[in-house]
């Protein structure tokens, strides 16, 4: 058993808030993409947040510095399109198993002063790995239903060089997240499997899904109990659901999960709905007292935040978060 599955038995984990809300806030420009080392790169780079890990990385520490002082257990890594297909857009390929050794060693770096500084409340890093921005099992082309812009083997080349790179960079767990196909998904985790066994690690595996609108369904179509089942051909640490959707919108969905699997449960929900300028206006309080039903029901073992969330939502969630018992896992699911 694993450290966090450990700490996982005795208490509910925050995890932190949105990466990409925080760095809003540095509005930083093309140069600061840039930095020296990219000064003459072909292509335009602002915009590729996670590049930042290597020309910024002290506002990417300070970020999970601010998660980890208000109470957060885990921080993510800023890897969430840090793969091959993700960096093509950018003309940056190459770069993706160094973004992710960065992007790791970041966060552990800063894991270790807090968890150095009160042993009693050991931190840790999760990988984060996005769904990438194609599917595999959908055609983006309406026209034409039959074509894939990526295949399955494809996915499992890009993912396995992400998660070479954050596990050697020391992640303590893995985050497949954001999920909207599920086929993508399954290839970031035969990634892992076959990763996993050939380096003998030992490294706990979450995955995250995203139910799109008020259908209840997966952007691929599957319900919640299906998705669940999809993904269980694996040993899994955690299922749960992101994005998408604000945490009282995600609440019947997390009900469901609760009472469908057999591992631990997951959420982290947006910051309410995006207004009509793609902001999102959720108050820390208000999103911390929707949690509470979560919490009140029993309903999850790892609460953090999505888009729109903050070190301010992360504060009142985990203050709340600590008064509670963890769910339990049944082996009988209903």
């Amino acid at each position: 058993m694993t450290k966090i599955e450990k700490v996982l038995a005795e208490k509910i984990l925050v995890l932190d808030g949105a990466m990409g809300t925080m760095l809003q806030a540095y509005k930083f420009e093309e140069e600061d993409f840039r930095g020296d080392r990219f000064k003459d790169h072909p292509s335009p780079l602002k915009g590729n947040n996670d590049l930042l890990s290597i020309t910024q990385p002290e506002a990417i520490k300070a970020i999970h510095r601010e998660y980890f002082e208000v109470g957060a257990d885990i921080v993510e890594t800023n890897t969430f399109s840090s793969t091959s297909i993700g960096m093509a857009d950018y003309a940056m390929e190459d770069l993706v198993y160094e973004l992710n050794v960065q992007s790791a060693r970041l966060a552990r770096e800063v894991a270790d002063e807090f968890t150095n500084a009160n042993p009693h409340k050991p931190r840790f890093v999760a990988g984060s790995i996005g769904p990438t921005n194609r599917t595999a099992s959908m055609s983006p082309d309406v026209n034409d239903p039959g074509f894939r812009a990526v295949t399955f083997d494809d996915l499992v080349e890009a993912y396995s060089e992400q998660v070479k790179g954050l596990v050697e960079g020391g992640s303590d767990v893995l985050l497949v997240e954001t999920v909207f196909d599920t086929l993508n998904a399954k290839a970031a985790l035969y990634a892992i499997d076959v990763l996993k066994e050939e380096n003998n690690w030992d490294i706990p595996v979450m995955v995250s899904g995203t139910i799109t609108d008020a259908s209840g369904r997966t952007l691929s179509g599957q319900t919640v109990e299906a998705f669940a089942v999809s993904v269980s051909h694996i040993p899994l640490l955690s299922v749960g659901f992101n994005c998408a959707l604000g945490a009282d919108q995600l609440l019947p969905y997390l009900r469901r999960l609760s009472n469908t699997t057999e591992a631990l449960v997951s959420a982290h929900p947006n910051a309410g709905l995006p207004n009509a300028f793609g902001a999102y206006d959720q108050t820390p309080e208000e999103m911390r007292d929707l949690i509470k039903n979560y919490l009140d029901e029993s309903l999850v073992n790892i609460i953090g935040g999505c888009c729109g969330s903050t070190p301010e939502h992360i504060q009142l969630i985990a203050e709340v978060a600590h008064k509670y018992s963890p769910r339990k896992v049944s082996t009988t699911v209903k």
